[in-house]
């Protein structure tokens, strides 16, 4: 299950992780997002790092709290201690390595496996500055996140594309999904107190009485 907090003056607080392989860009993308900076050397990150940004969208106070995790082989028994309770989780893959992009497909069945439908997808094809050296077709990445429904967004940690629209697009999802939750629970409420408020009829008694009363009638005449 996922978690996400609605409190009462309209703000929400949301766990999203970044899945993927070492070397793809998670941490680029997320230091890119957060604080609007590009490392040209390669950051490895070891077992996991914690990031925050506070958003506004249309009057919504969104506090988003982003968990970067380590793609290496000897981080993946991690996973699921980071992703449990998400609310988004963004699947990234280095659009030059097909391997990692076939990778994506592990992370997202285990997120379906453990969250079910209750965690918003979003897979990002990095490197797109790379893109004389593609290796995934656009086709294939878009086609698979449509199967999964994920949202595919192209991206560049280095040239600063498509990462703020990728965070607003996961966000307006993670806001409609925690409010029709809402909805669901406050309607189920609902329904629990308005069932106990009706006062059940004893039709039982009223059947014996009509028969009591009609086998009188017939005994007479």
């Amino acid at each position: 299950m996922a978690s996400s907090i609605i409190n009462s003056n309209n703000s929400y607080n949301f766990k999203v992780v970044l899945l993927g392989e070492g070397c793809v860009g998670k941490t680029s993308l997320a230091l890119r997002y957060v604080e609007d900076k590009f490392n040209d050397k390669h950051l490895s990150t070891v077992q996991a790092s914690f990031f925050e940004k506070k958003i506004n969208i249309n009057g919504k106070r969104v506090k988003l709290a982003i968990w970067d995790t380590a793609g290496q082989e000897q981080f993946h028994a991690l996973g699921p201690i980071y992703y449990r309770m998400s609310n988004g989780a963004i699947l990234v893959y280095d659009i030059t390595n097909n391997d990692a992009f076939q990778k994506v497909k592990n992370w997202i069945k285990e997120l379906r496996k453990m969250l079910g439908n209750d965690v918003c997808l979003v897979i990002a094809g990095n490197k797109i500055d790379l893109e004389k050296d593609r290796n995934v077709t656009v086709e294939e990445a878009e086609e698979y996140a449509k199967q999964v429904g994920a949202v595919h967004f192209h991206t560049s940690a280095k040239q600063n594309r498509n990462i703020e629209e990728l965070f607003l697009d996961l966000t307006k999802r993670m806001i409609a999904h925690a409010d029709e939750v809402e909805q669901k629970k406050s309607s189920l409420n609902r329904t629990s107190s308005t069932r106990r408020n009706v006062i059940v009829v004893d039709d039982e008694a009223e059947i014996q009485t009509t028969k009591s009363s009609c086998c009188g009638s017939s005994h007479s005449s």
